[in-house]
């Protein structure tokens, strides 16, 4: 493994995670929206986790930004990124298989609405969470570089942080006890860990 082939890996990453989320996009795009939690503050939450994950570090794949940040490359943590990554892209693409037109970029009920049980939502209630932590931790394996790597784990742990109890708020007002017996006996991001 080399600084560049863990560069190449990440871009391949981030295109891969593309090509996931765009049909179930425009798929879910279709299906209205009848209740959200969007606003400022979402936007602004999702802003900084885009920074975190996508900005910075393509930044720094592109131009080396910042250099004074780097620091050393070593092949094993890179290879322990690339497993990361594609630990990353299978939970990602389950997540989106299972939850077909209730997916959503944002807290949106649409309408319809299911709470999904099934699949890897039958152990983890919030396993597109999962997934972007896995692709945070990667980001940070693959990129030498302290800002451009560490940015992830900053940017989505932001999101995450000021996000996830509006999330359980917003399903408990729309599907009640049934997502509390649900939350019960599920984890919220990683199987057999409540």
């Amino acid at each position: 493994m080399t600084p560049v082939l863990a560069k190449i890996v990440f871009v391949v990453m981030a295109v891969a995670w593309y090509a996931i989320r765009l049909p179930h996009a425009r798929r879910a795009g279709r299906t209205p929206v009848t209740r959200s939690a969007r606003g400022t503050r979402e936007r602004v939450l999702l802003a900084i986790s885009l920074t975190g994950l996508g900005i910075v570090p393509f930044l720094y794949v592109a131009t080396g930004l910042p250099r004074m940040a780097e620091r050393s490359f070593e092949p094993w943590l890179a290879g322990l990124g690339v497993a990361l990554a594609l630990a990353a892209l299978v939970v990602f693409r389950l997540t989106h298989k299972a939850l077909g037109r209730n997916w959503s970029v944002s807290l949106d009920v649409r309408e319809g609405h299911k709470l999904i049980e099934s699949g890897i939502y039958g152990r983890v209630r919030h396993p597109m969470y999962t997934a972007f932590w896995l692709w945070a931790l990667a980001q940070a394996l693959l990129l030498p570089n302290w800002v451009a790597g560490l940015s992830g784990l900053v940017g989505f742990g932001t999101l995450y942080g000021f996000r996830i109890e509006q999330e359980e708020r917003l399903m408990v007002e729309t599907f009640g006890d049934e997502y509390r017996d649900y939350s019960r006996r599920t984890a919220r991001l990683i199987p057999w860990i409540y």
